[in-house]
């Protein structure tokens, strides 16, 4: 009897795809680089399995082009606004994500983003790497403090909870709003439950941690930087387009703000132009979540709910639970 195939849109761990070997057929993109539309549609056609990124769109054309024995598509990713969920659900493919084994690294990078731009560590090493340094100077690359200061969290989930945690090591004021208030977590670190708007005018460093969804595009727009103290800094570790990225890059040059540190891009990998030029911001290129550790641990819930899935069992992590019903 022929082995199930699956195809791996993107290179990931070595040791995730040699499980998968040890049960299906594996082709794995080996370009490693984003597919075209009309690429990904021919590569996965006739596939029981995907392994996806955030990167591949997967709607019903995209579903159809695979064929009616696609079974399961795997998003590498907590994420899944890439998937269009009824089309799936309606044509009977699960959808699957890899939540929770990514918390802590992304929690721990917004925090880097957030020492770094505050000490304007970027800038610095660029300054030492270009050979400007002449010597210690009282007043050279002042940065700002982070102890004590507040600090404000939009969206109290997993990461936000994380980020908080490591806040109180530096003895922050923590303020937060989301959907729904948490009172266990108030009362366990302090943090106090407020809305939007006190949120954007109290914070002395504000981390988004939203869900993309419509009403959370432009979350952060000219109306909010504007809100914001002009000491204040953004740090962006969640989905690009919450932030309008031009109205940032103003407010950076204007500066309504003090700064910003960005992991993830509106047009990604495009960036918004001028916002490279500045100094008052740190990019990074989507990699919150990149280290071996988690990497490994994302790939065994991609594969295992392959696996599962393929065996005619349950997955961990459906998405789209309607179509385990049908």
């Amino acid at each position: 009897m022929a082995k199930a195939s699956v195809y791996v849109t993107r290179m990931i761990p070595e040791d995730n795809i040699e499980e998968l070997r040890k049960h299906f057929d594996v082709e794995v993109n080996a370009d490693d680089r984003a597919l075209s539309k009309a690429e990904l549609k021919e590569k996965i056609k006739g596939k029981d399995a995907v392994i996806s990124l955030l990167t591949d769109t997967i709607d019903g054309e995209v579903l159809d082009a695979a064929g009616p024995q696609l079974k399961i598509v795997a998003n590498y990713a907590v994420g899944f606004n890439n998937f269009d969920v009824p089309a799936a659900t309606q044509r009977g493919v699960i959808l699957t994500n890899t939540p929770g084994v990514l918390d802590e690294a992304t929690a721990t990078h917004t925090f880097t983003l957030l020492l770094s731009m505050a000490r304007r560590i970027p800038e610095g090493d660029k300054f030492v790497r270009e050979g400007k340094w002449q010597g210690w100077a009282p007043m050279f690359f002042i940065g700002l403090d982070v102890d004590r200061k507040t600090l404000g969290i939009a969206g109290l989930g997993r990461i936000g909870q994380n980020v908080a945690r490591k806040a109180k090591g530096f003895d922050m004021k923590i303020i937060y709003t989301d959907v729904r208030r948490n009172e266990a977590f108030e009362k366990e670190v302090g943090a106090t439950f407020v809305d939007k708007e006190t949120l954007l005018k109290e914070s002395d460093f504000l981390t988004l941690h939203v869900p993309l969804l419509p009403e959370t595009r432009h979350y952060i727009g000219e109306k909010e930087l504007k809100l914001m103290k002009k000491t204040a800094v953004l740090i962006n570790a969640s989905r690009g387009p919450v932030v309008d990225e031009a109205a940032l890059v103003t407010a950076l040059q204007q500066k309504e703000i003090w700064g910003a540190g960005l992991d993830v891009f509106e047009n990604e990998p495009a960036i918004a132009p001028g916002l490279a030029e500045l100094n008052n911001v740190v990019l990074v290129p989507h990699v919150a979540s990149a280290t071996m550790d988690t990497r490994l641990k994302m790939g065994d819930i991609a594969v295992g709910n392959i696996i599962k899935v393929l065996n005619g069992q349950l997955p961990d992590t459906c998405v789209n639970p309607d179509v385990l019903k049908k």
